[in-house]
Formats: structure tokens, sequence, C-alpha cells
């Protein structure tokens, strides 16, 4: 049994079992991304080519199953594969957020330097805990939200701002 531990061929196959998990995990998780965001082509695409790495790698453990660091592989390339699918997803930054920014004193500062650098923003006057602030809407693509929130911040580090993911459904102003 021990004897595994020893053999190149164990640990190459162990490696091949990772490495295909790892690529199988990946295109999961980006098709997992797409389907949420109604891109059914591409999701179609991923799905399929995941589906074929999967059967290859949970095959490969299936007829060695003498050899644990192929089941080994398998759970770090699961584990693994989650974890860059996550990574290249941030990097592509592909679809929208509804950013909204709740700010005390300076919301009318916030929504004019946001349009001054091409943002559209809606401003609503809002009751909060301790009195009337100023509720901004503002739609972005994802690639910009760290310069929206670095906008805001210039203005009023105080300012309270959440995020959700949205799917435009028609028309309005959209930054490309």
């Amino acid at each position: 049994m021990f004897d595994v531990f020893l053999s190149p061929a164990a640990w190459l196959a162990a490696l091949g079992i990772f490495a295909l998990r790892v690529g199988d995990m990946t295109l999961d998780t980006l098709r997992l991304l797409f389907v949420v965001r109604g891109k059914k082509w591409i999701a179609w695409v991923l799905g399929f080519c995941q589906s074929v790495i999967f059967v290859i790698a949970i095959t490969s453990v299936l007829q060695n199953l003498d050899n644990p660091l192929n089941v080994i592989g398998y759970a770090a390339g699961f584990a693994t594969g989650n974890v860059v699918g996550m990574v290249i997803e941030e990097r592509l930054a592909i679809g929208h957020i509804h950013i909204n920014i709740i700010s005390p004193r300076r919301g009318a500062a916030i929504a004019e330097h946001l349009r001054a650098s091409g943002f559209a923003v809606t401003e609503i006057p809002a009751r909060g805990k301790d009195g009337m602030v100023t509720l901004m809407q503002c739609s972005v693509l994802r690639k910009n939200v760290e310069r929206v929130y670095a906008l805001v911040n210039e203005i009023d580090p105080e300012a309270f701002i959440t995020a959700e993911d949205v799917r435009p459904i028609r028309r309005g102003f959209w930054r490309a």
C-alpha cells in the first residue's frame, strides 16, 4: 500500500487527475456565473467542456482506487478549481452592479462628482435613523465598482455603500 507513495507513475496519475479536476471545477464555477447572468450559449459550451473533463477525471479515479493519491488529487483539484474559477470571474468582471450610496451630509456633492466622472446617478431624499439623508442609486458595469467606490470615498469617507448584482432589462444609461 505504501509503495504507491514511492512510485513516480502514481504521483503523475494523481497530478493529472488534480489538473483535470482544477479545469473541471474552474469551468463549472464560470458556467454557474454565466447561468446566473443569463448567458445561455456560453453556459452551454462551458457545461459541455466541463462534463467531458469530469467524466475523464472520475473514470481515472475509479479505475485506480488502489492509489490513494488519486483521491487526494481529485479532492485537491475540486477545491483549487473553485478558487481558480472565482479568481478568473473576478478578473473578467462580467455583468452589472447596482450600487446604493447613503450620505447624511454630502449626497449632492457625491452625485455631482459621480456625474462629472461619467456615471449616471439617481438622487432620492430619504429619512434615516438620525434624520434626512440622500440615497443615491448608480448602476454600473462590474469593472467600474472600485472606481465608483473611490469617487464616493473622495467626497464622503463615511458614506454607507451597498452593491448587488443586476440583470438589465431595457434602456437606461450604462457607461461603456
